[in-house]
This record gives structure tokens, C-alpha cells and sequence, in this order.
């Protein structure tokens, strides 16, 4: 462990060093980080930022469900919100969130409270926090479609509210500095709906889901963003990639957009056959897809 480690400032919430990051992503690959921190709340977060060694690489980390840590390990600390981050408080038409709210259960929470147009965040994997950051979205609807603002502390633990227009958010993108961690938001959805309504609204997309993608796979959700105009499936199937394995990563056969660890694949295994897809749907169609599946870390 580097020297940096016991100049790290004392915390309310949780240091772990040498910490295994497989276990924390749904691919169930990838090294360990010199040390995770689970802050107590964005208080205890915003002291640790503003009083590490400069020195200290950041990475945040969600639910690890878009994401795909490398072999060789992250270092300096990573950053996994957790209980302190999850309350989640509706007022009215407004949706008070914590970023490390699962998606699935703020959509399902505003169910039973009777709050629509927030369905289709049961469609989307992870934290709202990963949400804000990547304007994520599905079913025709995205995070800046329902986002009020923000709340985001810098890399100095100083606290920001950010309106969609100040994070210039685009197609899985936002202008959110590297460094800069949501802690929370406030969404918009609509009161007084039926939830049995907003429950079959649900069901549907659940169901959707269940038919047209590898739910009960290892795997990372969406691996590449739609290029303009495109559907990425369509150009990676068109690519002959449906199917394809390297070692024991596999483009899944039911939707050629996600790859699967089938058993011990290791994160280059999924990360060499993402860049085989890249190199063959270029090859056939001259798009160049973008990876939308975040890697971190050494290889």
C-alpha cells in the first residue's frame, strides 16, 4: 500500500484497502482498488474531498452495473455511495433522490405513490447518480427528460445544483466534470395517477426487458451507444458479432448490444472482444461505435 494511505483524513463513513471491485460490478471482473471508501453521507464525502492528499486519484463507482473494471486494479480510492445516499422523499410532482437510489425502486416507490412518468426508470440499470451523470434513458425517455437539478460536490467537496441546461445534457452525455460526484437530484414526474396504472405500465416494460435482453446474465447492459440515425444491434448483427466469444465472453444471441461473462471471463476477455466488435462493424459499415459501457482501471 502506497504512503498516501495514512494521510487519508479520518472519516465517519468506511476505508477498505485492497478491495475486490468484481464483486461490486454485475460483469463480476476486474482487479481490486488500493482502497474503497463508503462515505456515511454527503457531508462525510464532501470532508474526505476536501481533505485528501491532492496526489489521490478519484473514481466513482455506482451500482456497477454499466461498468467494467480492469484486471490490473484501480488506484487510489474508489467511491461507492451506498446507505447514505438512498433516501428517497416525494413532494408533490417532486422527487427528492439519493444518488445511490437504484433506478428500479425509485420508479417503483413512485408507484405506490401514485407519481407517474417516472416508469421507465425501471428499464435502466444502476443508480441515479450513474443516471444523471450519462443522461441514461430507455423507452423513449431520458434522465433529462425528468431532472429539476442536481446536486454535485467538485473535486474540492465544494456543493453545486445543476439544471439540465447546466450540464448541457445530451444523448448518454453531460458535461459533468471528471472528478465532480452527484449526490443527489430532484426529479419531476406527475401526482395523483393510479399506481395499479403506473403498475401496468411497469409490468410492461419489465416484461420487454425479460423478452429482448439477457436480464439474468453477467452482464454490463448496453455496451455501445446508438450512433445517429443507427441502432448499434443492428450494425454489430450485421457485423456477423452475434454470438461471438473470446475466451469465455460472449456477444449475447438474444441482443447482440450486450456482452456476457459466461463463467471466468476476465474483464480483457469482454474489453478485447467489445474492440473485436468495434474493429468488424467498422469494417462492414464504416460506423465507428462508441463504447457506452464505462472501463476503469489498469489493464
Amino acid at each position: 500500500m502506497s504512503n498516501w494511505h495514512d494521510q487519508l483524513p479520518i472519516v465517519r463513513g468506511r476505508y477498505v484497502p485492497d478491495a475486490r471491485l468484481a464483486e461490486q460490478t454485475w460483469f463480476r471482473v476486474g482487479g481490486a482498488a488500493d482502497v474503497l471508501f463508503r462515505p456515511a453521507d454527503e457531508a462525510d464525502l464532501a470532508h474526505f474531498l476536501s481533505n485528501k492528499p491532492e496526489q489521490v486519484p478519484v473514481t466513482v463507482i455506482g451500482a456497477g452495473s454499466n461498468l467494467l473494471v480492469r484486471d490490473g486494479g484501480v488506484s487510489g480510492v474508489v467511491i461507492r455511495l451506498g446507505r447514505g445516499f438512498s433516501d428517497i422523499r416525494i413532494d408533490g410532482d417532486f422527487v427528492h433522490v439519493g444518488a445511490g437510489c437504484l433506478d428500479r425502486t425509485v420508479s417503483l416507490t413512485c408507484r405506490d405513490a401514485g407519481v407517474g412518468n417516472l416508469e421507465f426508470l425501471v428499464g435502466i440499470p444502476g443508480t441515479i447518480g450513474g443516471a444523471v451523470r450519462m443522461n441514461a434513458g430507455a423507452y423513449g425517455q431520458e434522465i433529462k427528460d425528468i431532472l429539476v437539478y442536481a446536486d454535485v460536490l467538485d473535486s474540492q467537496g465544494e456543493r453545486h445544483r445543476l439544471t439540465p441546461e447546466a450540464l448541457q445534457m445530451t444523448y448518454r452525455h453531460t458535461s459533468l466534470e471528471d472528478g465532480w460526484i452527484v449526490t443527489g437530484a430532484v426529479l419531476k414526474g406527475t401526482a395523483g395517477q393510479d399506481p395499479a396504472d403506473i403498475g401496468k405500465a411497469i409490468d410492461a416494460i419489465l416484461q420487454e426487458r425479460e423478452a429482448s435482453q439477457p436480464t439474468r446474465g453477467r452482464t454490463g447492459g448496453s455496451t455501445f451507444k446508438n450512433p445517429d440515425h443507427e441502432k448499434a444491434w443492428k450494425l454489430i448483427d450485421a457485423a456477423g458479432c452475434r454470438g461471438l466469444k473470446i475466451g469465455d465472453a460472449q456477444v449475447s444471441e438474444k441482443h447482440c448490444n450486450f456482452l456476457l461473462n459466461l463463467d471466468q471471463a476476465t474483464a480483457n476477455d469482454l474489453e478485447s472482444l467489445g474492440e473485436e466488435v468495434k474493429r468488424r462493424v467498422y469494417e462492414t459499415s464504416g460506423v465507428r461505435l462508441d463504447w457506452e459501457i464505462v472501463k476503469v482501471g489498469i489493464k
